[in-house]
């Protein structure tokens, strides 16, 4: 298989039978098994009550900020060259997906790159954003680079968050000079939302929507939110900051689906169609592994660097990431999307090599 097939909107989707794509149909029905099993699964189903367990730390009082909602079943996608191949649970579904929403957030940066209201990463962000949040001689350091790539130290606080609410480790709360520390931060992510937000002076899922989500055929079922108190003046308009994540409620909600529309994008480099709609340079660059942290590129790109996060997949493996094993992989050399939800983190590369060894092709 070589030429992309490329859906049309929503319900025009052709499918293979797994043996028509390359799959041998009883090994790809025991990796779906092996997803669906009750053993393998991530996240409880209320997940407003998990997080307010979860994020009763030292530095965060738990309070949810967006809306919550029971997840649904384990649930997944499998394309190959662009067809359906596979589905299971309830890919209708409209899910929180948790950090696969910096993924978005990342886009929106990508856009504005491409526009040239960013023309360069490595500009503080205070030179276009002036609200107050940089500052300080420590905030006034930061670089958008320093903020896609989780390395930023924001210094402050967010919607009633202090940054150390960020921190997943619970210990880190002092920062140190920006582009010197990787660390994985809500707070600091939905900081660089707003100063997306502030650039573009016009809300992030209206420009999403306009320029990927309806071009790449995504249904109209999916809604970005943000949080009670992020709403803030831009232009003269009360607009909402969308959160990066689903830390404290809101976040990206969206169906496996569009998830594997999405993933098809990014798979074919910002094209859809024949259309670049992000430029080969920006996908280079979200691709281009952070240097403080391998496996990361821009948020959230995730890389497969030295089959690290992935040992059973090829190197050149990525995916867009978030917690319950939310995960939107592709593999290039094999034209493979796999989207899946609500597996435990432990079980995914287990679940990875079973769709890998039902491939007849011999890859490895």
């Amino acid at each position: 298989m070589s030429e992309v097939y490329w859906p049309g909107p929503v319900a025009d989707w052709k499918r293979l039978s797994p043996s028509e794509a390359g799959f041998d149909g009883d090994g790809l029905a025991a990796a779906i098994k092996y997803a669906e099993d009750p053993a393998q699964a991530g996240s409880p189903p209320d997940l407003g009550t998990h997080l307010v367990q979860q994020n009763t730390k030292t530095h965060d009082d738990g309070v949810l900020l967006g809306p919550t909602q029971f997840r649904g079943p384990a649930t997944g996608v499998i394309l190959r060259n662009g067809y359906l191949v596979a589905e299971w649970g309830d890919p209708h579904r409209v899910d929180m997906t948790f950090s696969i929403s910096k993924s978005f957030l990342s886009t929106c940066a990508g856009l504005a790159f491409d526009r040239g209201l960013i023309e360069d990463l490595d500009e503080p962000v205070r030179a276009k954003v002036g609200d107050g949040g940089y500052d300080s001689d420590h905030n006034g350091q930061i670089t958008w680079d320093h903020s896609l790539r989780q390395i930023s130290e924001w210094d402050g606080t967010l919607f009633d968050k202090h940054h150390s609410a960020g921190n997943p480790d619970d210990e880190r709360i002092d920062p140190v000079t920006p582009g010197t520390r990787y660390e994985y931060n809500d707070v600091r992510v939905n900081r660089f939302a707003l100063s997306l937000l502030r650039v573009w002076k016009r809300p992030l899922p209206d420009l999403l929507r306009e320029e990927i989500m309806d071009p790449i055929g995504a249904s109209d079922s999916w809604h970005w939110h943000g949080y009670a108190n992020s709403w803030v003046e831009v232009e003269g308009q009360r607009v909402q900051s969308v959160s990066g994540g689903g830390h404290w409620g809101g976040g990206m909600w969206i169906s496996a689906y569009d998830q594997a529309r999405f993933g098809l994008f990014s798979l074919g480099k910002g094209v859809w169609d024949g259309k670049q709609l992000l430029s080969p340079e920006w996908i280079r660059l979200a691709t281009t592994p952070t240097e403080l942290r391998t496996t990361y590129g821009f948020m959230n790109w995730f890389l497969n660097t030295d089959r690290e996060l992935v040992p059973s997949a090829p190197a050149s493996c990525f995916y867009h990431g978030g917690a319950g094993t939310n995960r939107i992989m592709g593999i290039p050399e094999l034209d493979l999307v796999v989207v899946s939800r609500w597996i435990d983190g432990e079980a995914y590369d287990g679940f990875v090599s079973k769709i890998l060894d039902s491939i007849v092709e011999i890859w490895r």
